[in-house]
């Protein structure tokens, strides 16, 4: 069965994205189309890239980034939850994604923002990584407002075309995962 990993983009305390990427596995558990799971960062503890190689290279040393590459490598696809911080997605996320190279190949990768205008510059960065990992990035996304969507900024309360919006992103990371594994068996 198709394993879609839901990516919790934030190690910040206090941090909004876990409620939001429990609402996103709440909602997909529902579905039978695939296997999902919660990717928290914070139980990877990745330090500032420190490798000697570059990813794309494969030549992982550090027991770090052979336990994150697993966990990647195991999945199909992605759903990626990211706050907005100063235009751009979390420097966490970035260096979680910079670690690696081929376990995010032809894989499916969808996106979950939040932020004072959805987070939808973090995911216009991100987009923009997915297609130097050769990932496909689907057209639809999950754009949840500080103002909209949580209550005093911090208790999340979605409006019910959020979740209208997430049901077409589940279904697009799906069809492309089951699309590409093909390519992931080549």
């Amino acid at each position: 069965m198709t394993r879609i990993g839901i990516i919790l983009g934030s190690t910040r305390p206090g941090r909004n994205g876990e409620a939001v990427a429990r609402w996103v596995l709440e909602i997909a558990k529902q579905r039978s189309d695939a296997e999902y799971e919660l990717i928290d960062l914070l139980d990877y503890q990745l330090p500032h890239l420190d490798e000697a190689y570059p990813p794309s290279m494969g030549q992982y040393s550090q027991p770090h980034t052979l336990r994150w590459a697993e966990t990647i490598a195991s999945y199909d696809g992605f759903i990626i939850v990211t706050p907005e911080y100063n235009h751009s997605t979390s420097g966490a996320l970035k260096n979680a994604i910079d670690f690696l190279y081929a376990e995010w190949n032809n894989k499916a990768v969808g996106f979950v923002s939040y932020g004072s205008v959805g987070g939808a510059r973090a995911v216009e960065h991100l987009r923009l990584i997915s297609g130097e990992l050769q990932m496909a990035d689907v057209r639809s996304q999950v754009a949840l407002s500080l103002f909209t969507d949580f209550e005093n900024f911090s208790t999340f309360k979605p409006n019910q075309f959020q979740q209208d919006a997430l049901t077409i992103t589940l279904d697009q990371v799906v069809a492309w995962s089951t699309a590409l594994a093909p390519l992931r068996k080549g």
